[in-house]
């Protein structure tokens, strides 16, 4: 599962300590996968691994967990769970912490086989990165419920290799302006900048060099802003804060529409189209690296944490207003 070190402006624990928890992520993954598989096979599970429905998911998703974890449209076969960098987290402690940030997978059902156990317990881990993303020990930030049915942020999370970092549309705080990008991917030999064209299925976008597409979906038309636009923007951004900060690490620039269809005349400068027809064979491409965590990885990713906006509040404060903190 790639590592998300941040979503939004909500606060996050790679914030805090982003040599720490990559490495803590990827052993207490391994950890509690081993324990769930383990118990699971003896058929051990008793009423102490039952949880109510309502403790499992976080605070701020009253909706049924069943039918956020199983919707009717999710027929994939959950791969097998790896454990990439098992050399950098052999032997690393998991110090203890508030129980609120340890993740202790739980059943809501009994899991007749493996593929079923393995969807529960990804799906329970999803829940803990968005809590990690979201939280420390002492702030807590509002998380819009939305990112729970997010199917992108999902299939980033859940597909792609651990030694992934991921930023999920980061607010920057840049000349004392905010300024969101768009998804950023950072890979331990390279930088992915990500821009979605995603609404209905087989929607068609029509591109060119001017500062709009025209999206057709069925017989209706639309209007789009170009998303090369935002595309070079990111990168301008990225490019500036690497060079400053002595980063090494090239950018690639990618426009993803998974179920729709893009078509572009010409050639764009360094620039990867990838629709519902290229999408597969560049998403396995995508999650196919074993290349271990890097240290100009983590400068790239320190590099661009150093400029995040973060909006949360203290946990031990009554007022529940939130306090901005920019860091």
């Amino acid at each position: 599962m790639a590592q998300l070190v941040k979503l939004q402006d909500y606060i996050s624990r790679y914030e805090i300590d982003l040599k720490r928890y990559p490495t803590q992520f990827v052993r207490l993954k391994k950890q509690q996968w081993d324990r769930t598989k383990e118990e699971w096979e003896r058929g051990s599970f008793n009423s102490d691994w039952i949880e109510k429905e309502e403790e499992v998911v976080v605070e701020y998703e009253k909706k049924s967990l069943f039918s956020i974890l199983f919707p009717k449209h999710k027929k994939e076969i959950v791969e097998d769970i790896e454990w990439q960098n098992d050399e950098l987290t052999q032997g690393v402690p998991i110090p203890e912490e508030s129980t609120t940030l340890l993740f202790e997978p739980k059943l809501v059902y009994k899991p007749q086989t493996k593929e079923e156990l393995k969807r529960m317990y990804l799906d329970q881990l999803f829940h803990f990165q968005l809590k990690w993303a979201s939280s420390t020990l002492r702030e807590k930030s509002y998380v819009d419920p939305k990112y729970m049915r997010d199917s992108m942020l999902r299939d980033l999370t859940q597909k792609l290799p651990d030694n992934y970092f991921l930023f999920y549309y980061p607010i920057l705080k840049l000349k004392k302006a905010p300024i969101e990008l768009d998804i950023i991917l950072i890979l331990p030999t390279e930088v992915v900048c990500i821009v979605v064209l995603e609404d209905k299925t087989s929607d068609a976008f029509i591109g060119s060099g001017d500062r709009f597409w025209l999206k057709k979906s069925g017989k209706e038309e639309k209007k789009i802003l170009n998303p090369t636009i935002n595309l070079n923007r990111m990168e301008s951004i990225l490019g500036q804060i690497f060079q400053k900060q002595e980063v090494e690490l090239p950018i690639k620039k990618v426009i993803l529409s998974r179920n729709g269809y893009i078509d572009y005349p010409g050639n764009s400068y360094q620039t990867e189209f990838i629709d519902t027809r290229k999408f597969p064979e560049w998403f396995l491409s995508l999650k196919s690296s074993h290349s271990p965590m890097k240290h100009m990885q983590f400068k790239a990713a320190q590099a661009i944490l150093d400029l995040v906006q973060t909006t949360s509040y203290s946990r031990s404060s009554s007022d529940l207003g939130s306090a901005e903190h920019n860091e």
